[in-house]
């Protein structure tokens, strides 16, 4: 819903969410059950993605628990219709800035500027993306960011696939496709990769993986689908399509914070630091959840889990 603005207000709310994926609309929930009538930013656009944050760049979701058989679409409308029920003011705009150095709190949008007793920080993280020619053309037609979230799709089942990366991400990945995937190609742009130790031989033991050193893409083409990814090898300057159905980036996630300007704690990465495995960041009364403080897991159930504890934390803190 479509919320009128006005540019200021007098009013201090309970709380307000930044953000729209599964770690926003659980927290937004959440906070609606507990009478907080949470406001919600869901971003127009922001970072480059549309609202339903970072799972809205891919099509179907198979393991998210209670939906057999359900579009990302439809599950995060379902998720947005769910927080407006319960009292969720939800505004189609990006924040622009926050200023948490005293409360309460100011979060400026667009066209407004809030006062807030909490912030529910879910912005998430943006996954990196190389640009390629084709890209555009075949994502989420046979390219992805999630290897997790996609990877056994049916498209993909008994067909080869390529991997871009040499960190441990790239090898997880790698490792997590041959369990679908008739061959895995996997595109190390130096001599070595970057993974530790124990995930490197993992990839080197597991005779689905096929390593390609000092090689990159430099094309997805197809015709519906992806049918291939051309490569070129840096040090030969040999080139050659490689057969795929699946192409994945691991190159790494930007989390979604430059418009905090610094005011919370960071990791060198960009990611929020959170305290203790909970929602808590360095300033009291501003929790975040979801992608945004976590690299580890990125997925949409452990998004709204998290979701919920930024909630329940926002409303103990608000007494």
């Amino acid at each position: 819903m479509n919320i009128e603005q006005s540019k200021e207000t007098s009013k201090i709310e309970d709380v307000v969410i930044i953000g729209s994926g599964p770690a926003a609309h659980t927290a937004a929930i959440y906070a609606g059950r507990a009478a907080l009538t949470p406001l919600m930013f869901e971003g127009l656009f922001a970072s480059g993605v549309a609202a339903g944050g970072q799972l809205t760049t891919t099509t179907e979701i198979e393991n998210f628990p209670g939906f057999l058989d359900i579009s990302v679409p439809e599950l995060m409308t379902k998720m947005r219709d769910q927080a407006a029920h319960w009292g969720t003011k939800i505004f189609t705009e990006t924040v622009d800035s926050i200023d948490v150095s005293q409360s309460p709190f100011t979060v400026v949008s667009d066209s407004q500027t809030v006062k807030t007793k909490t912030i529910i920080i879910a912005t998430g993280a943006t996954a990196q993306r190389l640009g390629l020619p084709g890209e555009e053309t075949y994502w989420q037609k046979g390219i992805s960011a999630c290897a997790v979230c996609d990877g056994a799709l049916p498209i993909f089942r008994n067909k080869p696939m390529v991997v871009i990366g040499g960190g441990d991400t790239a090898a997880e990945e790698a490792t997590f496709l041959t369990k679908f995937a008739s061959t895995v190609h996997l595109l190390v742009r130096r001599g070595e990769m970057r993974a530790s130790k124990a995930m490197q031989q993992r990839v080197f033991d597991n005779k689905k993986i096929k390593i390609h050193w000092n090689t990159e893409a430099t094309e997805a083409v197809g015709e519906k689908l992806l049918t291939g990814v051309s490569v070129i090898n840096s040090k030969t300057k040999e080139t050659q399509t490689i057969t795929a159905s699946g192409l994945f980036y691991a190159i790494g996630h930007t989390p979604n914070t430059t418009f905090l300007d610094n005011q919370l704690e960071l990791d060198s990465t960009g990611y929020i630091i959170t305290k203790n495995g909970t929602p808590e960041t360095s300033i009291p009364g501003v929790f975040a959840c979801g992608d945004v403080q976590d690299k580890v897991y990125r997925q949409a159930i452990t998004a709204a889990g998290s979701g919920c504890q930024a909630a329940l934390l926002a409303e103990r803190f608000i007494g």
